[in-house]
């Protein structure tokens, strides 16, 4: 394995920081760039597409920071596909990474760097040579429509990429990480046109122009002086469902258990070990839905060539299969229009289970709970937050849990009573809140709302916690 080694550490990246810690500007300026970087790329449109196509994907869209139709088509897509298939290896027992090691680490980041770069050549190729993403239909039977498709390969691969690299950036010189950036400027800006857009479905004024508003703020007060109580309600109930889901979400963050621990050569002096309710944080839930968005892109692609397996989309909506029972109804909408229905009888049981709202949402619910769970068991055991890497850590700053002896194993026993539980409890929590939250009709997606509150949050405390002495003033005083 020396040549494969070899292979991985010559991998091109992006160089970290020559000094140990970079200061508040540094960061935000790195931040500001590749942020206002993925959104220009946003903007260039993909050469040679059928526009048509460019609203085909708009759902996994949001789950994967991307925007379809441009050179960002594929988003972080590739990125945590690397990581899920990495982890499930990993986990499984099919290829061991020894975390506990720094080689066994480096070479654990530059195989998935390897498998992200896999991906965005694998789904820049399925993408175009599938229909997802094809190109004018004109040119359809002559030799330009293949070496349009080969254009548009070449360009989703560039971008796919870029979004690799500017991922490492962000990691290495500012704040979090590319991924995280990336999803919440893509649910920020979709709550922002949902909520506040005057611009009608076509893209025109929407003001007299006789249709509502995408903005459900004006859509509500337009409604309202139109007389129609139904679609002013769905309007309210959009805007009281994303309030809430945010209100919930920081709710959740905030909770935590405290392990005291005691310095043994200083006498009374001692500090508390926090551990999280919501243990592994967002990353079981982006990995969740970057797995339901795949299932969804190739259930998509498969209908288009004629093989319906995982189910079949109508609209653009998933409307048979597999891929329509991971797509969570909007329970308020069905409600409000009378439409919502528990268990339907009087046309067979098959009937009843393809058209009942209740175990539609049970199921989908269900799916986003035990996916959160696996992924949480398979993060703590291969980023480190296992309960004998954290016994490693706390001994290796000189504490220890005060009553106990100062032993390794003994700390790893007692830290297992919690990580385990939170491991499991937390996952369980936030695949509930994540799954509840889509099904409320929230602006945007549910479980974007939650990602972007979650990132949000832990981007807060670590600049608080890293920052606070070396940012201006005023900035200062709003974190405080």
């Amino acid at each position: 394995m020396g040549w494969y080694q070899t292979f991985i550490e010559n991998i091109p990246e992006v160089r970290g920081p020559t000094q140990k810690k970079l200061s508040f500007k540094e960061k935000l300026k790195w931040t500001l760039i590749v942020l206002v970087l993925y959104f220009v790329l946003g903007l260039v449109s993909l050469f040679g597409l059928d526009p048509q196509y460019q609203f085909r994907f708009e759902q996994l869209a949001l789950i994967l920071g991307a925007d379809f139709g441009s050179l960002v088509s594929l988003g972080i897509g590739p990125i945590v596909t690397a990581s899920i298939v990495l982890q499930l290896l990993n986990g499984s027992g099919i290829i061991k990474f020894d975390l506990t090691k720094p080689e066994g680490k480096k070479t654990f980041q530059g195989t998935q760097k390897l498998l992200a770069v896999f991906f965005v050549i694998f789904e820049s190729a399925i993408y175009v040579m599938m229909g997802g993403l094809a190109p004018i239909a004109s040119f359809v039977g002559t030799p330009t429509y293949f070496s349009l498709q080969m254009l548009l390969i070449a360009q989703l691969t560039l971008g796919g990429l870029l979004v690799i690299l500017m991922d490492e950036v962000v990691s290495k010189w500012g704040f979090g990480s590319g991924i995280s950036l990336f999803i919440v400027a893509g649910v920020a800006n979709n709550i922002f046109i949902q909520a506040f857009s005057p611009l009608n479905s076509a893209g025109k004024w929407a003001f007299g122009s006789g249709q509502a508003p995408i903005g459900q703020v004006w859509a509500f007060f337009v409604q309202i002086m139109q007389n129609n109580p139904t679609d002013a309600g769905l309007a309210l109930a959009a805007i009281i469902s994303t309030v809430v889901v945010f209100g919930i979400s920081v709710y959740t963050q905030a909770m935590k258990i405290d392990i005291p621990l005691s310095f043994g050569r200083v006498r009374g002096f001692g500090i508390r070990w926090p551990l999280r309710f919501i243990y592994t944080s967002n990353i079981p839930v982006i990995l969740v839905a970057a797995l339901m968005a795949n299932v969804q892109l190739w259930a998509r692609l498969l209908q288009n060539w004629g093989l319906p397996i995982l189910g079949t989309f109508i609209n653009n909506q998933p409307a048979t299969g597999f891929v329509a029972w991971i797509d969570g109804p909007n329970l308020v909408r069905s409600i409000f229009t009378g439409t919502f229905s528990f268990f339907p009888l009087g046309k067979g049981l098959l009937y009843a289970l393809n058209n009942s709202d209740f175990l539609h949402s049970l199921v989908y619910i269900l799916f986003m709970m035990a996916g959160s769970v696996l992924f949480s068991i398979f993060w703590v055991q291969t980023s480190g937050m296992d309960a004998r890497s954290v016994a490693k850590q706390i001994m290796a700053s000189g504490l220890s849990i005060p009553g106990f002896r100062k032993d390794e194993r003994i700390l790893e026993t007692i830290l297992q009573r919690y990580i385990g539980p939170l491991t499991v409890m937390g996952a369980l929590a936030v695949g509930f809140l994540a799954a509840t939250a889509d099904l409320t009709g929230a602006l945007s997606r549910g479980t974007g709302i939650l990602l972007s509150v979650m990132i949000i949050y832990k981007m807060y405390e670590d600049i608080a916690k890293q920052h606070m002495m070396d940012m201006h003033p005023i900035m200062r005083k709003f974190m405080e």
